[in-house]
């Protein structure tokens, strides 16, 4: 037990959304449930014009012939695509808009460690964003997510610039946010709550946090190379000048595959949370899951080199990164266990998050056991940029880093807004979106093991089927994602007012009134129990 006193809040609670509507009120609140929202609008916004690229390179793939776009003008649709996805919705959505929200409440804090910090971090993301629609909006850019150099470097004649100043700016939110919830984690919490107390999802939000500090400064570093190379004509990547390609490479991979449990850590955190709750059960292996969340932070950053296979790397590191990569994948299979051991026997009711959550087990498992495919240098060697690669990394990240940001949108909603939205709504939306995804990519890991490549608006048209049924369920899928937007728009004005607790779930967020007052708590709670006691509870009711 901690020996921390219970400190009384000075002022009244007042209600955050309603303590005042003034809209410079909100521009400097500090906040963090404010500033929370603040992102998921932004993100929002984001989440949706990456979206509208993703439609258009649909239906230029309907046909076998470029006859909507040009090739030039479809290089910049799936760069565009996957520059605003991957840096502005997937990267930050999680940890800027629920760990925001949350870290303070599960913790029976007031605030995030460093208030200002935390404006200021949605601040500079705002600014690298606003770089990123300027070179969308002046032309493009057309290297591909990855700015793969010399290309980008040297010969790119699109607006590569803005956007790598975007993406380098936007790193330091990445940073200061993941200083501003691992200094909180440590510092903040009530009395009682020991580590082996705290929710899963703070661990998560933890080690997703190390990875933001230690791998960020890497791509921004190589993205400012690019920059110079550009401008000054340093030979740096550029083998005429001296420079070396794959050097980029290597710095770019350091941290992006660690970026991919920046995404997908937060959406396993939320999943420990949902899946206990709904199966009415303490989860399974709670230490096993919290500890495999820092050996995925830990082990991310020894697997860059399987990007790498055919890029002209040893064979003998290939055969390390290949090893590595099938180390990692241990982790992730432990909480995928942990997650099935918690339903078996359990009192399971399907509310819209347990759909989302449910989701994310299939087809991150899916995606997961791909990964394998691609870690084994023969097969990757084969399906290397092919459309299975594009398969996989969306069963990863839509399957999974969507689906579980969706369930945690859908679970703390009535939290974060005070108002109930219609379940039936939402199990219809998670259905819809769980089949319009599966329809979507799942004929493109056939499409690609038959050798389609990537990136090419062109293809053979006995490969035209398999697109067709891809596009088709990339509709059903953009019908599914609207659905959410609407109903829960529709729930903050028409909504019934939802209890503290509609899940009679634990966690101190829900012992808070919805929405929360300012400063979160009358008094700083005591914690006397362990985490996730369902056992001692209730069913709710469906």
């Amino acid at each position: 037990m901690s020996s921390k006193t219970v400190e009384p809040v000075s002022e009244t609670p007042v209600n955050y959304l309603n303590a005042s509507f003034g809209l410079r009120s909100w521009l400097l609140t500090i906040d963090h449930k404010r500033i929370a929202l603040l992102y998921l609008v932004t993100i929002t916004l984001f989440f949706f014009v990456g979206g509208v690229f993703a439609l258009l390179i649909r239906l230029e793939l309907l046909t076998p012939r470029g006859d909507l776009f040009t090739a030039e003008t479809y290089n910049k649709l799936f760069t565009m695509h996957g520059l605003i996805m991957i840096f502005f919705f997937l990267i930050p959505a999680v940890p800027a808009v629920l760990g925001n929200f949350l870290v303070p409440l599960m913790i029976g804090a007031r605030d995030l460690a460093f208030p200002r910090i935390n404006l200021l971090s949605y601040y500079i993301y705002a600014v690298g964003g606003t770089f990123t629609m300027y070179s969308v909006v002046a032309g493009g850019v057309d290297t591909g997510w990855t700015f793969y150099t010399p290309y980008s470097s040297t010969y790119s004649n699109t607006h590569v610039t803005a956007m790598v100043i975007g993406i380098f700016i936007t790193g330091f939110s990445s940073i200061l946010t993941g200083l501003n919830f691992i200094v909180t984690i440590h510092k903040m919490r009530a009395p009682g709550l020991t580590w082996f107390r705290l929710p899963l999802f703070l661990w998560s939000i933890y080690a997703t946090s190390i990875i933001m500090i230690l791998g960020t400064p890497s791509v921004a570093m190589a993205l400012a190379l690019v920059a110079m190379e550009r401008l000054l004509h340093i030979g740096i990547f550029d083998p005429r000048l001296g420079g070396d390609p794959l050097l980029f490479q290597h710095l770019f991979w350091f941290y992006s595959h660690p970026a991919v449990y920046i995404m997908i850590l937060p959406g396993m955190g939320i999943v420990s949370e949902i899946v206990p709750c709904f199966s009415r059960k303490r989860i399974f292996g709670y230490s096993f899951v919290a500890f495999s969340s820092l050996a995925i932070a830990v082990l991310g950053f020894l697997v860059w080199g399987h990007h790498m296979f055919v890029a002209g790397q040893s064979i003998y590191a290939g055969i390390i990164f290949s090893a590595l990569s099938f180390l990692v994948a241990i982790p992730s299979a432990v909480k995928v266990f942990n997650w099935t051991a918690t339903l078996y026997k359990g009192s399971v009711s399907f509310a819209t998050p347990m759909l989302y959550a449910l989701g994310f087990i299939g087809l991150f498992t899916i995606g997961g056991l791909t990964g394998l495919v691609l870690a084994t240098l023969g097969l990757d060697i084969h399906v290397h940029d092919t459309y299975f690669v594009i398969a996989h990394f969306h069963y990863i990240m839509v399957g999974g880093m969507v689906m579980a940001y969706l369930g945690g949108i859908h679970f703390w909603w009535p939290k974060i807004t005070g108002r109930l939205y219609p379940d039936s709504w939402g199990r219809l939306a998670a259905a819809i979106i769980f089949i319009g995804f599966n329809l979507t990519f799942f004929p493109q890991f056939i499409v690609g093991y038959l050798g389609m490549p990537r990136r090419y608006h062109v293809y053979p048209p006995e490969f035209q089927v398999l697109n067709v049924f891809s596009t088709a369920g990339a509709s059903i899928l953009g019908v599914g994602y609207l659905l959410p937007l609407l109903y829960l728009f529709w729930s903050l004005k028409y909504g019934a007012k939802s209890p503290a607790n509609p899940w009679d779930a634990t966690g101190l967020e829900w012992m808070a009134p919805s929405p929360p007052p300012t400063q979160n708590f009358p008094v700083t709670p005591l914690v006397a129990w362990e985490a996730y006691e369902y056992e001692k509870r209730e069913v709710p009711v469906a």
